[in-house]
């Protein structure tokens, strides 16, 4: 086999991984970058100072801010900004 040949065998898997990988992404739901479905919910009022305590509360009790941003779709910088 010639080193053209062999690139060209390279090149064609490459591509064939690619319309795989696409052929997933778009037969998927919204995704996020780590690969986790995104489930936005827009708090208002009363029910976002219950969450905002419970979320401070959480935090006292030494619970890790990566767990709690993936349990309640949140992201790990929302809960740090929280006073």
């Amino acid at each position: 086999m010639s080193l053209v040949t062999q690139k060209l065998a390279k090149l064609d898997r490459i591509i064939a991984l690619l319309e795989e990988l696409v052929h997933v992404r778009k037969a998927s739901p919204e995704h996020s970058s780590n690969g986790a479905v995104k489930k936005r919910k827009r708090r208002i009022g009363k029910e976002l100072l219950e969450f905002r305590r419970l979320l401070q509360a959480e935090r006292k009790r030494g619970v890790p801010v990566k767990v709690l941003a993936q349990r309640h779709g949140v992201s790990s910088a929302y809960i740090y900004l929280l006073p």
